[in-house]
């Protein structure tokens, strides 16, 4: 009888299992997983990755298509109050290019969500991207800022989000804008190597 009270008092007083930390996933339409199915995106896909090697990981994906930078700091104070990740992917900017709009403002947002991530105890990786060469020297100047970003907010840096689907036009679908499914494994596996030192 002593031997079954004293291992229900175990059950009882056992403490409870320790929740999985968060990955949590700022983008746009990139990483939203536009034109497939959201299971197929690339952080759907790292989420799986997780699983097997038994990393006590989660993915909150809280990318939305058509985010711009502004957008993602608007919602970035509740989402790290209500994820409390441990660490921070942010793949946002793409849209700022496309529209053309100051270089300043995607800066000045990428830095305040950087520094927030930072503050908050999560460690950060910052994801860049690239323009289509027609934009001229804002192309050039919009990538250059994406590495000066991330020395500046001390953030694990990937230059360049769809490296390596960028040249392969069947890896796109009929806006040759957004990765189809196909595309999703190869960029996780281009974005893993810069996030798995971040797993700690």
């Amino acid at each position: 009888m002593r031997a079954f009270l004293f291992l229900l008092s175990l059950l009882v007083f056992a403490p409870p299992a320790l929740a999985a930390k968060t990955i949590l996933v700022m983008g746009d339409s990139l990483s939203a997983g536009y034109g497939i199915r959201p299971q197929q995106a690339w952080p759907s896909l790292l989420q799986e990755r997780l699983r097997e090697l038994r990393l006590d990981y989660s993915v909150a994906n809280l990318s939305i298509s058509g985010e711009t930078s502004a957008g993602g700091r608007a919602r970035f104070a509740a989402a790290l109050k209500e994820h409390q990740p441990a660490v921070v992917i942010l793949a946002l900017g793409a849209n700022d290019g496309l529209r053309g709009l100051p270089l300043k403002q995607m800066e000045n947002n990428l830095e305040t969500m950087i520094a927030a991530a930072r503050k908050s105890g999560a460690r950060v990786l910052l994801a860049g991207m690239r323009l289509p060469p027609n934009y001229g020297p804002y192309a050039d100047q919009f990538f250059q800022r994406f590495g000066d970003i991330a020395k500046a907010g001390k953030a694990a840096y990937l230059p360049f989000l769809l490296e390596p689907v960028a040249t392969r036009p069947e890896l796109f679908q009929a806006d040759r804008l957004h990765p189809t499914a196909d595309a999703q494994p190869l960029l996780l596996e281009h974005v893993w190597p810069a996030l798995r030192p971040l797993l700690r």
